[in-house]
C-alpha cells in the first residue's frame, strides 16, 4: 500500500510516517519505476508499534532500541523498556499528585478565617519545590549493574568472616500478629524490652537512646563491645544473613499475602519471604540485578522501579520490606520513600526495614569521632558517601503516621525496624 493508504489505516498523518522513516525506524521499499514507497504488512506492524510506544511517551531513542530488541526476538529486553517507561509515568503521576495536594493545602489556607498570610503560601511552595527536587535528583552513583554478577559473593564473603548465626540465636519471638497483640499492654506498661529488641510508640522516645535500651543479640558475644563504635572492623554486609532472617521472621507472612521488596538486588530477602508463602514482587533500579533475581527466583514478579515513585497503584500490598538499600537515599528522599511505602500498602499493611542506621545524632557523632581516632578512612568515606538514617527519626516519622514500631540491633550500625499500623 502507498503512504496515504498506510496513514488512513493507522490513523496517523503521512508526515509522521515520513518522520519515522527519516529517523530510521522504518524502511519501506521504493518502487524502481517512480520512487514511490510501498508499505508492507511488516511496515504497518512496525508503525503500529511505534505509535503505541509514542502514545505512552517513550522517546524516539528508546523506541529505536526497543524495536531492535523486538527484531532480535528479545522479549525480556522489550519488557524492560516498557517497565522503564511505566516507571517514568508513575513518577510523573506521583509528582502530579503532590502538586494537587499542595494546591489543595493552599486552597484550605485561603479559606481560613482572617486575612491570608501570603508567607504561608511561600512556605508551602518552597516545601513543594524541595520535595520535587529530592525526587528528581536521585541517581545511581554506585553502578549496581556492574556489581550484579558478584553481589552474592561479596555478601557471602562478609558473612564468612563472622561466627555462623544459628536459628536458635535469632530473636523471633513475635511476628506482626503478636506485635499487634502487645499494643494494648504497651499502652499500659510502656515499651517492652525483651533483652534483644525494643518496642516503641508515639510519645515513648526513651526507646531510642543509644547503647541503653537498644541491646545486642545473644550471638554478638564478645565482639559486641568492638562493634559498638567506629574503631572496629567494618563491612556493610556484616550480619547480613542474620538480619534478613530477622526481617522475614518479623514479617511472618500469611500464605498468599502480597509483599513488595524495594531495592531487592539479587532477591535474597524477597526469596526468603517467597519461601514462607508470600506472593512477592521485587523492584530495583538495576536491570542486571533484576536479571540475576529473575534467574534465581523465576516465580517472583520483578520490575524496574525505585523508592521515590513505586510503579504500583495505591493499596497494592500487605507488607513492604527493604534491606541494605534505604541508606542510598538522602534524608529528604527517605521521607518521600516512607510516604510512597504507605501509599502502596493496605490499611493494615506493615513495613520492615533492615539497614545500617545510627541510633540518633549523638550515636553518629560518637561513631565518627572514634573512627577518626582509629584512622579508619574506609568507614569515614562510606559514611560520607551514604546517608545512614537516624533510627529515632525513622521511628518518630512512622509513629507520627500512626504506626507502632519495634527494632533490634545486630551490630554497631545494622538494625531491623518493624512498623505495624495502630488501627
Amino acid at each position: 500500500m502507498n503512504i496515504k493508504e498506510a496513514a488512513d489505516r493507522l490513523g496517523i498523518s503521512a508526515r509522521a510516517i515520513r518522520f519515522y522513516e527519516e529517523k530510521g525506524l522504518i524502511s519501506p521499499v521504493k518502487q524502481t519505476s517512480n520512487g514511490y514507497r510501498t508499505y508492507t504488512e511488516n511496515d504497518i506492524w512496525r508503525l503500529q508499534t511505534i505509535a503505541a510506544l509514542r502514545e505512552i511517551g517513550m522517546s524516539l531513542q528508546d523506541i529505536t532500541q526497543a524495536l531492535g530488541e523486538i527484531d532480535q526476538g528479545n522479549q525480556q529486553r522489550l519488557e524492560e523498556y516498557l517497565e522503564l517507561q511505566q516507571a517514568v509515568m508513575y513518577a510523573q503521576w506521583v509528582e502530579l499528585k503532590r502538586m494537587l495536594d499542595t494546591t489543595q493545602r493552599m486552597i484550605d489556607l485561603n479559606r481560613q478565617d482572617g486575612p491570608l498570610d501570603v508567607s504561608h503560601l511561600h512556605d508551602l511552595a518552597d516545601s513543594s519545590r524541595r520535595l520535587r527536587e529530592a525526587r528528581q535528583n536521585w541517581h545511581d552513583r554506585w553502578n549496581y549493574d556492574m556489581q550484579a554478577a558478584i553481589h552474592d559473593q561479596r555478601v557471602q564473603a562478609a558473612n564468612d568472616r563472622l561466627p555462623r548465626q544459628t536459628d536458635s540465636n535469632i530473636s523471633i519471638d513475635s511476628g506482626p500478629e503478636a506485635m499487634q497483640a502487645t499494643v494494648e499492654s504497651d499502652r499500659k506498661d510502656g515499651p517492652d524490652h525483651n533483652g534483644d529488641e525494643v518496642r516503641s510508640q508515639k510519645n515513648s522516645r526513651t526507646a531510642h537512646r543509644p547503647n541503653s535500651d537498644t541491646t545486642y543479640p545473644a550471638d554478638a558475644g564478645s565482639r559486641s563491645k568492638d562493634l559498638r563504635v567506629g574503631a572496629g572492623p567494618f563491612n556493610i554486609y556484616d550480619n547480613y544473613d542474620e538480619a534478613l532472617e530477622q526481617t522475614a521472621s518479623w514479617i511472618s507472612p500469611v500464605a498468599g499475602e502480597k509483599g513488595l521488596d524495594i531495592g531487592t538486588g539479587t532477591g535474597n530477602l524477597a526469596g526468603r519471604l517467597l519461601e514462607r508463602g508470600a506472593a512477592m514482587t521485587a523492584i530495583d533500579q538495576s536491570r542486571e540485578m533484576l536479571r540475576t533475581c529473575r534467574t534465581k527466583y523465576p516465580e517472583m514478579h520483578v520490575k524496574l522501579g525505585n523508592f521515590l515513585a513505586l510503579p504500583f497503584a495505591d493499596q497494592s500490598f500487605d507488607f513492604v520490606v527493604s534491606s541494605f538499600a534505604f541508606h542510598h537515599l538522602s534524608p529528604d528522599q527517605q521521607q518521600l520513600a516512607l510516604q510512597e511505602m504507605q501509599r502502596v500498602l493496605t490499611a493494615r499493611g506493615r513495613i520492615c526495614l533492615t539497614d545500617l542506621m545510627f541510633v540518633d545524632a549523638a550515636h553518629r557523632k560518637t561513631y565518627i569521632q572514634q573512627a577518626e581516632a582509629a584512622g579508619h578512612e574506609d568507614q569515614l568515606q562510606t559514611i560520607k558517601e551514604r546517608h545512614f538514617p537516624l533510627l529515632d527519626g525513622l521511628c518518630g516519622s512512622l509513629e507520627d503516621a500512626g504506626y507502632v514500631t519495634k527494632h533490634i540491633r545486630h551490630n554497631a550500625l545494622l538494625h531491623t525496624l518493624l512498623a505495624v499500623p495502630l488501627r
